[in-house]
């Protein structure tokens, strides 16, 4: 659909079109950072709940046992999963831009009635809510990365939105303790659901109509009769990934819905001191994402092979974030908080090398956008099952190395999936009269 511009002038191009090329590289930029702050609001909107779920006023106004702070922390994936095939069709449908911007106004407003519930079937609709509305977070940023970036660019495109994706959390929690320690629960809740409300106005001035045209849609619907639904479900390859984007989001969602549990109940910090080291441990992981997917990109235009160079930094990412039951079983706070922040850091070598692995790499072209919805789909399931697994485990056991532990083998599971079921040749199979190469 969209063509990437050049990010300057070639030696003997015509100068009067630089401006232009210039211009269009600034907006494709441009957009993909607001793309990112809009991830980061989301993931600012996700952690908020975590934060306060560790502080003893909100558990006692909603009387919450640690089973009950397990539904609530999955309560946003229930929707979430449930939206994102709709969701998907829908920015397919009617572009990236309108749709972005009514889901946008939907889960910040009701961000910031969570703080006005009384309940807790209000604050579990809340979360729905939210959920449902966030769920067009990765399916448009993908659609406009897929559409404005070569894939040889794809790992520092995904690199940097994922900035955003990591950094929310990282500015979240202690953003939420601060808000809590400083005012109340309720308000921290209004404050960070109405400010991320400004994000609206350079988005509706930068973004681009994105409408796909009556030509776009016929096309698109040709290509993706191509490979029947069957097809798709018979790959091995597909359902690797899916265990691979399970098993490295079980982790995250871990340390979005109850690391800051842990830090204070389990390692004794104070509010202030849990959203600092949880600020420490999603910078590490935005910063080696960004540094990772754009290392990849590099090796790869050197010749590198995409696949091999890719599933290097992916295995070594979940080899080094195996780390975590190293923390979980360290006897001393300072080891536990040392090991707590190298192996989510040590995650970001798989970031964005295995979203570009997974969901651009290996996967035909005419079907990345259904294969992209299976793979939402999972990772929605680790952020439901994440939270309730670590409840259930935290209320058996009474302590937080079993959760972790559990983690441990998830990690150890992705890295083998990896190595032994993501190979191109179990891919799905694209008649050869069809196109799949992406514009360039």
């Amino acid at each position: 659909m969209a063509v990437v511009e050049s990010e300057g002038a070639e030696p003997g191009q015509n100068a009067a079109a630089t401006p232009k090329l210039t211009k269009a590289a600034m907006v494709r930029w441009g957009t993909l950072t607001l793309l990112a702050l809009a991830a980061l609001i989301a993931f600012v909107d996700r952690i908020n709940i975590s934060s306060a779920l560790a502080v003893e006023p909100f558990k006692q106004h909603f009387a919450l046992s640690n089973l009950d702070r397990g539904w609530v922390n999955s309560a946003f994936f229930w929707s979430y999963a449930l939206c994102q095939i709709p969701m998907g069709w829908i920015v397919d449908r009617y572009g990236v831009k309108r749709p972005y911007a009514i889901c946008f106004t939907v889960w910040c407003v009701a961000s910031a009635a969570i703080g006005l519930m009384q309940a807790l079937w209000g604050l579990v609709a809340m979360r729905l809510i939210i959920g449902a509305a966030e769920a067009i977070v990765v399916p448009a940023t993908y659609r406009w990365i897929r559409n404005n970036f070569h894939p040889n660019e794809s790992g520092t495109a995904v690199g940097f939105y994922s900035l955003g994706s990591k950094f929310g959390p990282a500015i979240g929690a202690p953003l939420a303790a601060w808000l809590i320690d400083n005012s109340s629960w309720q308000w921290m809740f209004v404050i960070t659901g109405v400010a991320g409300l400004t994000w609206l106005v350079p988005w509706l001035w930068l973004a681009k109509n994105d409408l796909p045209s009556s030509e776009e849609l016929a096309a698109k619907k040709k290509s993706a009769s191509v490979i029947s639904f069957g097809s798709i479900l018979a790959s091995p390859l597909v359902w690797g990934t899916l265990v691979v984007n399970f098993c490295y989001n079980y982790f995250t969602f871990f340390c979005m819905t109850w690391m800051p549990s842990y830090l204070v109940e389990q390692r004794g910090l104070s509010l202030s001191q849990m959203g600092l080291y949880t600020f420490y441990s999603f910078t590490g992981i935005a910063i080696v994402a960004l540094v990772a997917g754009w290392t990849a990109d590099k090796l790869i235009k050197r010749g590198g092979d995409p696949i091999v160079v890719r599933k290097v930094f992916v295995v070594s990412g979940f080899a080094i974030a195996c780390t975590v039951l190293l923390g979980a079983r360290a006897e001393t706070v300072e080891t536990a908080l040392f090991w707590n922040v190298v192996s989510l850091s040590g995650l970001g070598l798989t970031t964005a090398n295995n979203l570009a692995l997974c969901s651009l790499t290996l996967i035909p072209a005419p079907i990345v956008g259904q294969v992209k919805g299976f793979q939402n789909v999972a990772t929605a399931l680790a952020g439901i099952v994440a939270p309730l697994m670590t409840g259930w485990l935290l209320h058996a056991s009474g302590s937080y190395v079993a959760p972790m532990t559990l983690i441990f083998g998830f990690l150890v599971l992705g890295a083998a999936t990896v190595l032994l079921v993501l190979r191109p040749e179990w891919a799905p199979k694209v008649p050869e009269a069809t196109p799949t190469s992406t514009p360039s």
